[in-house]
């Protein structure tokens, strides 16, 4: 079977809002702030239980995530020890015959930020999110990216930047998605970290993508 590595993204240290929202989405062993994480996305999806029995076994990591569909797969891995992650992410490219520069470059889809949000706008985002509330008049920050999964790191390294709140955020499927929202300065900050976290990362070329 030919895989391909969407995604392969390392987190030194996941913040909180970010763990938090991770703890209440997943299904699987949950992290807590300050730990370090992995982040892999892969085609074809059903690959992904090949990718997280070699973690497992090589390794101490606990595995957070693990969404298997037809077309990718995505898995995350956290623990105490950065080095475990670090061994797991190398024992994984191992199995995959792979290297983590031919991991895939994140692309922006698209960014944009509204500004002091209406009430109505608000009630409509609140309903179908899964992490803090936006209030009236707050700021906005939606960021889409492929491949799906680097939108974590988009998150964490916002989070770092500034004081905002994490409002969604969807690692997987054909684009990562992520809603951030705080006042008109911080959003601001954090918009810059965000593109700043995903020009940063090496790789090849994504296939081109089609609007959805």
């Amino acid at each position: 079977m030919s895989i391909t590595l969407r995604t392969f993204a390392f987190l030194d240290s996941l913040q909180p809002q970010l763990a938090s929202f991770i703890g209440k989405t997943s299904r699987g062993f949950l992290p807590v702030p300050e730990m370090a994480s992995l982040w892999v996305e892969i085609a074809p999806g059903i690959a992904i239980n090949r990718v997280t029995d070699v973690a497992l076994k090589a390794t101490t990591v606990a595995p957070a995530v693990q969404v298997v569909e037809r077309a990718y797969g995505l898995l995350e891995v956290h623990d105490w020890d950065k080095g475990e992650v670090m061994n797991a992410g190398n024992a994984i490219l191992s199995a995959l015959d792979t290297r983590e520069d031919q991991r895939m470059k994140p692309q922006v889809v698209s960014s944009q930020i509204i500004r002091a949000v209406e009430p109505y706008q608000s009630q409509i985002i609140n309903r179908n999110s899964a992490g803090m509330m936006i209030l009236p008049g707050q700021s906005l920050f939606i960021l889409e990216c492929v491949p799906a999964a680097y939108i974590t790191l988009a998150a964490n390294e916002a989070e770092k930047a500034a004081r905002i709140f994490l409002v969604d955020i969807r690692p997987y499927g054909a684009f990562g998605r992520l809603y951030l929202s705080g006042t008109e300065a911080e959003i601001d900050a954090a918009a810059a970290a965000a593109m700043a976290a995903l020009e940063g990362v090496t790789g090849v070329e994504p296939p081109a993508f089609k609007d959805k």
